[in-house]
């Protein structure tokens, strides 16, 4: 994962400041030290490393700060203020504009998964802004992009306008957008051509591009597994025209994450969306408060509880808590729980936005078996419908016809019946706990759900 040395290296360093009841200025510049020497590891531009440390020297050695009663938390405030006013302070929205279409040219080298990127964003306008965008394939040079997007919108069951490999992008793009119009559709996605490296050919195709479809916005797309060279890719492509935003994409592989604190310092254009994996719902908006409360070890509970709230459907929600309060929670429903969950996104990864977790004994370096999982389900789906909804029925012979049915050892399929008759039971008891405490009148809420 991203970040993941760097987060390591600096929550290591506050650490020992945490505890500390006094902080001395001498703590300070050792720890500023520290922080200089993770943040050129993690391939962050040097003047931004120098300007950075010295911007929290000057704040986390003001009175206000080593005379707090908690000097060692400030000191971690003002990082974590300064790490998201690296990265944009806020987070910087796509355009919108006055009069439809919104046009959006997607430029970048060949190879940083630029194709891929504008059909996600087309997917994320579509299903989390509610908008009706067009894939317009400008990208005649590569062989098959063409075809890639088409396939992609296909996919998607998102509209692809294309004119071939004869036509002039610019020709293609202006055509598209006056379809757009004609279709009453709002967001017009350019996918243009990259190159193995910036040459003026390629500058030139773009300037033109801009200078005929006056974009509202147009993204530059880098690979962040690049590191310092993403950098200077979106310098050179900002120099050139005057990008509005960046998407990095591959954030989710192992990278050092230097590229995401340097960029906005360095061309002064923010971040606006992450590509975290493979999938097509796999692009986030970025937030630079949330990324920074993440790599100092604080979690990302907003971005937790957005996935949830995209997962799961209230009224389930409400009859689930009911069946739980009750003990009539079944392996269907775990089934359908479990299906929620793994929709949100890998374990590991949400299990990283929650606050404390890389500092519990073992969560470091956790490895959730995804196979496992698989083999639970199996499992569960090899029940019968009556089995799911009654487990207190799953006699040995049963169980034989379950192992064999899932592929599993019968020894396994006790592990799991034990496992979730203890849950029932554990359920039955938080349920005691919030009746005494509303006899009480007590605080107490029921688990997840109130």
């Amino acid at each position: 994962m991203a970040f993941e040395s760097l987060a390591s290296r600096l929550q290591a360093t506050f650490d020992k400041l945490r505890g500390k009841g006094k902080v001395t200025e001498e703590d300070v510049t050792k720890a500023m030290r520290e922080v200089r020497l993770a943040l050129l590891e993690a391939d962050v531009n040097f003047k931004v490393v120098k300007d950075f440390v010295a911007r929290v020297k000057e704040r986390a050695v003001g009175q206000e700060v080593l005379k707090s009663l908690t000097p060692g938390q400030q000191v971690i405030k003002v990082v974590n203020d300064e790490l998201t006013e690296l990265m944009g302070g806020g987070q910087s929205k796509i355009a919108v504009a006055n009069r439809p279409p919104t046009v959006v040219m997607m430029v970048g080298l060949q190879g940083a998964g630029k194709t891929t990127t504008t059909g996600k964003l087309a997917n994320y306008l579509r299903g989390k802004l509610n908008r009706n965008p067009l894939l317009v394939a400008c990208d005649i040079y590569r062989p098959a992009a063409i075809k890639q997007l088409e396939v992609l919108g296909k996919q998607l069951n998102i509209p692809v306008f294309s004119m071939g490999e004869q036509v002039s992008p610019v020709e293609i793009a202006q055509a598209a957008i006056a379809h757009a119009k004609e279709q009453h559709l709002d967001y017009v996605l350019i996918d243009t051509a990259g190159r193995l490296h910036i040459d003026e050919a390629l500058m030139g195709e773009l300037r033109e591009m801009k200078e005929i479809t006056k974009p509202h916005e147009i993204l530059l797309v880098v690979d962040a597994m690049t590191g310092q060279d993403a950098v200077n890719v979106a310098e050179s492509f900002n120099d050139q025209l005057s990008i509005t935003g960046v998407v990095l994409t591959k954030l989710d592989g192992d990278t050092k994450g230097g590229a995401a604190l340097s960029v906005k310092a360095v061309t002064g254009t923010p971040i606006k969306f992450v590509g975290m994996g493979e999938k097509m719902d796999a692009l986030e908006p970025f937030h630079p408060d949330r990324m920074a409360s993440r790599i100092l070890g604080m979690g990302d509970v907003l971005t937790l509880i957005e996935k949830a709230q995209m997962e799961v459907d209230e009224a389930k929600a409400k009859e689930l808590e009911r069946k739980m309060r009750h003990a009539e929670f079944t392996f269907e429903d775990f089934l359908e729980q479990m299906a929620h969950v793994r929709k949100m996104g890998p374990l590991e990864e949400l299990l990283g936005l929650m606050p404390g977790m890389n500092k519990m004994k073992g969560m470091k370096d956790l490895k959730i078996d995804e196979r496992a999982l698989n083999r639970v389900e199996a499992i569960v789906r090899s029940m019968t419908t009556e089995e799911k909804r009654h487990p207190e029925i799953i006699n040995s012979s049963r169980r034989k016809r379950i192992a064999k049915g899932s592929g599993t050892t019968v020894q396994e399929v006790n592990r799991l019946i034990k496992q979730f008759e203890d849950m029932r039971k554990m359920m039955k008891q938080f349920t005691k706990m919030a009746d005494k405490a509303k006899k009480k009148g007590g605080g107490f809420k029921f688990p997840f759900f109130s």
